[in-house]
């Protein structure tokens, strides 16, 4: 039940009626349209710009327009007033039994309040943490597995099937990096002593690599030249820093549909296969690029390479995909990979980065562009950074990784639905501060604890009632009599209910899951004002002591509002609380 565009169809057919009379022209072309929040909300639950939009192409005045469409909004149920304010805004007030129905519909229909049809089921791929398979997940990649997830989440309630992805990027020398650093620890666990040089990775989770290679092989690696373990050690430590990462993800409450490894691109013909259908399309060459911005002649040296003509298709300069030795550029497996989700029939790709792939994003709409001719969008979203802080100081944990905090170490100290919740209170390209005091003061400065203790008070509540002998069943509740819902705060809590059917699409839309708690939080803020209120005016208690007709009423309403807040968590990952502790 989406209200706002329940109201919108009803203003498209009071439109359809004024052009079936000769009010407005019979071709009058609607589609700008709208119906939304007005800004102030005391001029009304909804507004309307029709008039506005209207007026011009119909050869009218917007008030003119706006008048008769008013009187024809009136002869709806629905609809308690409609003014037109200015030179034709529309402003548009519902009748009270719009909100009961909207609570009666949340009561009936439970989680999937606000789910969608938006999607109509179209395939979409986010990927998103692929991190380095170097190490465990930093605090870094916490926030774009958190965004990431939350993200995919949204996305399947309003309508898309989602396919949840992780690239292993395997295929650089990065691992060859990770291989030789097993080795050290490897020799160590047979009591060698070892020195980390610059460029290998010194963290104490290799310590368990290393005793579990020796566990497997014995001494057959000592004292061995590189070319006899590097190729056999890189897959060791490259599957048990999966299994790392797995568990790590595990931890945050994040669960994979595919693991797509960098490495199954090469010397298997799909590098090639991508260029090729680039190539096909008049697309690579081979050239000499200008000298990258601030480089002079004399530090520089220009050599003819293959390369992608991006640049027709958003770029602001062509990328090599082959180096002049002949041997690709990072960006080529990266074209190669999109190119098999493409193959795969999905209908939108989204990439989750890190604020140091800002650059590449450029490239990378290209090559999606290039390849699907446009069919395919690429939507890349980056995630900021993560300050870490406590009794608001700059907080360093412990180096387990060598050189980062890790996201274990974050989930280890606040547990996976603060840790979710609050890497979502922030828009994904706006740095975050974390501050592990504050994520579990219990004030309304805090956003996760604010919601988790509406949905914690309503529960007392049905408790009580329970123990009272009150059937506070959803079936029951949603067949009370909640005409009775009449002050201003109770209806305030309604009209908020009433927003998430279309702040969820809006969210769904944008690929912005951190509207859903800020939503929450707002939601919440109207429960414990109506709670408050009901401190100092008992007649607003959701209990009414000898009168459980009244008081069903009252908790059909708060129950309602843990509804969409079950929902609303469900989405970003996080377990709604029963209690407070």
């Amino acid at each position: 039940m989406n209200l706002f565009t329940e109201i919108h169809a009803l203003v498209l057919d009071e439109l359809a009626v004024l052009q079936d009379e000769g009010k407005l022209p019979a071709e009058l072309d609607l589609s700008n349209v709208t119906v939304e929040p007005p800004r102030d909300p005391a001029h009304g639950d909804m507004a309307t710009n029709a008039a506005m939009v209207l007026a011009k192409p119909a050869g009218k005045k917007p008030r003119d327009i706006a008048v008769d469409l008013a009187a024809r909004l009136l002869g709806s149920e629905r609809i308690e007033t409609a003014e037109v304010a200015g030179p034709g805004f529309l402003n548009l007030r519902l009748a009270p039994g719009v909100w009961q129905d909207v609570l009666r519909a949340a009561l009936e229909r439970g989680d999937d309040f606000g789910r969608s049809d938006m999607g109509a089921g179209k395939r979409v791929n986010v990927e998103y943490v692929s991190a380095n398979p170097t190490g465990p997940l930093h605090v870094g990649h916490t926030r774009g597995a958190v965004f990431g997830d939350a993200l995919a989440s949204l996305l399947d309630f309003v309508g898309y099937d989602v396919t949840r992805e992780y690239y292993i990027n395997d295929g650089g020398a990065q691992v060859d990096v990770l291989a030789r650093s097993v080795y050290l620890r490897y020799l160590e666990a047979h009591g060698q002593a070892v020195a980390f040089e610059d460029g290998t990775y010194p963290g104490d989770y290799l310590i368990a690599v290393g005793e579990a290679l020796k566990a497997q092989v014995g001494e057959a690696y000592v004292d061995q030249p590189e070319a006899v373990w590097l190729a056999e050690i890189r897959a060791f430590a490259t599957e048990a820093m999966m299994d790392l990462i797995r568990d790590d993800l595990k931890a945050l409450g994040v669960e994979m549909d595919v693991f797509f490894s960098e490495k199954s691109l090469y010397g298997t013909g799909r590098i090639e296969e991508a260029l090729k259908a680039l190539e096909d399309k008049g697309l690579i060459y081979e050239g000499v690029l200008e000298p990258p911005k601030g480089k002079t002649p004399e530090d520089w040296e220009p050599r003819e390479q293959t390369l992608f003509r991006s640049t027709e298709h958003g770029d602001d300069v062509d990328r090599p995909v082959k180096k002049s030795d002949g041997s690709w550029t990072y960006f080529a497996p990266d074209i190669a990979y999109h190119y098999d989700k493409v193959e795969r029939g999905f209908d939108m790709l989204i990439d989750v980065f890190g604020a140091d792939h800002g650059g590449y994003v450029k490239r990378m709409k290209a090559a999606v562009s290039a390849l699907t001719d446009g069919r395919v969008p690429l939507d890349i979203k980056l995630t900021q950074l993560v300050k870490l802080f406590k009794n608001g100081e700059p907080f360093k944990m412990s180096k387990r990784a060598g050189t980062f905090v890790t996201l274990r170490d974050v989930v280890d100290q606040v547990g996976p639905d603060v840790t979710r919740f609050v890497m979502l209170t922030r828009k994904n390209d706006a740095p975050l501060d974390f501050d592990f005091d504050k994520v579990l003061e219990q004030s309304k400065d805090n956003p996760v604890f604010y919601v988790q203790y509406a949905n914690a008070r309503v529960n007392s509540v049905l408790r009580k009632a329970r123990e009272a002998g009150i059937d506070v069943e959803d079936a029951t509740l949603a067949g009370a009599d909640l005409s009775i819902l009449t002050h201003e705060a109770e209806t305030a809590v309604a009209k908020k209910l009433a927003e998430w059917p279309r702040m969820v699409e809006i969210a769904g839309r944008t690929n912005e899951p951190h509207r859903v708690a800020f939503y929450l939080y707002d939601l919440a803020s109207e429960l414990h004002a109506l709670w408050n209120r009901g401190n100092d005016d008992p007649s607003l208690r959701f209990l009414q002591e000898g009168d459980p007709a009244t008081s069903q009423a009252k908790i059909a309403l708060a129950r309602a509002v843990t509804v969409v807040i079950s929902a609303g968590l469900g989405i970003l990952g996080v377990t709604p609380a029963e209690e407070m502790r």
